[in-house]
């Protein structure tokens, strides 16, 4: 039988870093609060919650990669909300946005959740947070317990 590592869902002893976008605050506001109390549901103490808040999506990653290199969180949670509008500025923010969290993750080491929205329009975008779609601030902040408690796993195999 092969050795199969897993990671739980307990999140106690673990410090998260989450970076928040401020533009369309009106949904990753939402996004913040559903990912907090997620994440101390799952048991991290709110006094190792580290919350920044940036202008927008694009500035995420750089944030992130700072907090990611002070060796003092177990994961990031990015949080933003980009929704199309009539020019290709869409493209660019989300697709570097994305491109920029995922470097952070591979070149620090540290889970780096992308919970960033992007959607065609803000109907969709309420509907991810906390709408008929649920909410995507609970989904990063069960992925980055699992992912930090999977690499601690596989750390320690």
């Amino acid at each position: 039988m092969p050795k199969e590592l897993k990671g739980d869902m307990n999140g106690q002893g673990l410090h998260v870093a989450v970076i928040v976008a401020r533009f369309n605050e009106i949904i990753t506001r939402k996004l913040l609060d559903s990912a907090v109390e997620t994440l101390i549901r799952h048991g991290v103490r709110d006094e190792d919650i580290t919350v920044s808040w940036v202008p927008g999506s694009f500035e995420l990653p750089v944030v992130a990669k700072t907090l990611a290199k002070t060796g003092r969180y177990q994961a990031v949670i990015c949080l933003g909300a980009v929704i199309r509008g009539e020019t290709s500025h869409y493209d660019m923010v989300a697709g570097q946005a994305a491109g920029g969290i995922n470097s952070v993750a591979l070149e620090t080491g540290v889970p780096t959740i992308f919970g960033v929205l992007t959607t065609e329009n803000m109907e969709q975008a309420m509907n991810r947070a906390g709408g008929k779609s649920g909410n995507m601030g609970a989904n990063t902040a069960v992925a980055a317990i699992e992912t930090a408690r999977l690499i601690e796993a596989a750390n320690t195999a």
